[in-house]
């Protein structure tokens, strides 16, 4: 009896200790960069304050962060992208098993409330041709982001290419971007929208998601070009792919994928997997979504990648 007894306080011990461990939990999070403001403001304070520990976040862009990660130059508990893309260079690495989806988004075009073709973009509409026309508009500064580094510089011009189809407007994404890899236009993710509410740019290329996030004004596009509906992708999104060239001049053929965020738990996480494990249930948890809904994101996608 007083063994049985024993036991079960140890039980009792082990699993308190246990409780405890997870209850200071500290958390290190790199995260594709449209994601600074729910991350550092919403997810990441809320985790912490739950368990008592601290949180630590970087975002960049998901192919830029996914490369430093993989080459072991940062450290991270959790990596959360946006697309498939950014895990499988982490998958690869042998660095993850898994990633599941934690929320989704499409692609918008946000533009600036003070600036001089603010009047032109509220008046303009996704259901025709009108913003590709404010768009192309001759001085106009349009920012985006570098495709090799980050997959919503990918997805702009994606956009802009089923564009060119659906409005039937051949030519004027290269108009508007003044070729893909244009550096006039490509900027840094985590500066983008920066530049955007300082007048910088007139217009950026964003996430519904962020630019909810952000408070800023933007026009929302249809189905047939955001890339947010996977039962648009073989009729539509997968009709359209373009060129880029690397850093070592090697040309790619990038191909659209689905506008789906993953969160994957890193082997060689600092904090230890279970803190990452921790992190990723709270963002799948009610409270979690909640957040992210409040900031704009809409629900998961689709399934896990990597079924383990």
């Amino acid at each position: 009896m007083q063994h049985k007894l024993l036991s079960a306080l140890l039980l009792t011990a082990g699993a308190s200790l246990s409780l405890n461990a997870l209850a200071n939990t500290d958390i290190r999070v790199t995260y594709a960069g449209s994601m600074g403001k729910v991350m550092d403001q919403a997810l990441g304070p809320a985790f912490a304050k739950e368990n008592n520990g601290n949180y630590q976040g970087q975002g960049q862009g998901a192919y830029g962060m996914a490369r430093l990660l993989a080459s072991k130059k940062i450290t991270a508990d959790v990596f959360v992208s946006i697309t498939p893309g950014p895990m499988q260079i982490l998958k690869d690495a042998g660095l993850i098993d898994t990633a599941v989806p934690v929320a989704s988004t499409s692609m918008v075009i946000a533009y600036s409330p003070k600036g001089k073709y603010a009047q032109q973009f509220a008046q303009a509409k996704g259901s025709d041709a009108s913003w590709l026309k404010v768009l192309a508009t001759p001085g106009l500064k349009f920012g985006r982001t570098d495709p090799i580094n980050d997959p919503k510089g990918q997805n702009i011009v994606f956009t802009l290419l089923l564009a060119e189809k659906y409005y039937h407007q051949p030519g004027i994404a290269e108009k508007i971007m003044g070729g893909v890899q244009n550096p006039a236009q490509t900027h840094l993710e985590g500066g983008l929208l920066a530049r955007l509410e300082s007048g910088q740019v007139d217009a950026a290329a964003g996430y519904e998601s962020e630019v909810i996030s952000a408070h800023l004004p933007y026009i929302a596009l249809p189905d047939e070009i955001n890339l947010s509906n996977p039962d648009q992708a073989k009729q539509w999104y997968d009709t359209v792919s373009f060129q880029v060239k690397d850093s070592k001049g090697e040309e790619k053929t990038l191909h659209t994928q689905p506008m789906v965020y993953y969160a994957a738990v890193l082997k060689n996480a600092p904090n230890g997997t279970a803190a990452g494990k921790a992190f990723v249930d709270f963002m799948l948890s009610q409270p979690g979504q909640t957040l992210l809904k409040q900031n704009g994101y809409a629900a998961p996608k689709g399934g896990v990648l990597y079924q383990p």
